[in-house]
């Protein structure tokens, strides 16, 4: 079951599996020989953060963003991107970001807002491991 969060991303990013299902053109690259000594694993490649206002770029180029007021409001961003904005689905959405108590006051409306998109920007539109399935 994918979450508030990651409808969102997807919604914006695509999913990681539609990323991950794109093919390269040309040939197929020939294999290479195994190593006969055995090499140390790989450190895990990390995620490339995004500016603010590379992720601005990427919401404004949506289309109907210029209807919504996603740049200062959850509801709309969750509207712009066809997600449900009920307070259930809000409050979903917090509890998956670690926010506690949420009762969807302006303020707490405000703070989701900055996270969601700080996560979107951090992840660099990567589904972070914490909100995997």
């Amino acid at each position: 079951m994918m979450g508030i969060f990651g409808s969102i991303k997807n919604a914006i990013w695509g999913s990681d599996k539609d990323k991950a299902e794109v093919k390269p053109a040309g040939p197929r690259p020939v294999p290479s020989p195994a190593p006969v000594a055995t090499a140390a694993p790989a450190a895990p490649a990390a995620l490339d953060p995004i500016s603010e206002a590379a992720m601005a770029d990427r919401i404004s180029r949506m289309a109907g963003a210029e209807k919504f007021e996603w740049r200062t409001s959850i509801v709309d961003l969750m509207k712009l991107v066809g997600v449900d904005p009920s307070f259930e689905n809000r409050k979903e959405l917090a509890d998956e970001l670690g926010m506690t108590d949420y009762t969807g006051t302006a303020d707490q409306n405000i703070a989701l807002h900055h996270a969601v998109l700080n996560m979107l920007a951090a992840e660099g539109g990567h589904m972070p491991d914490m909100l995997r399935d």
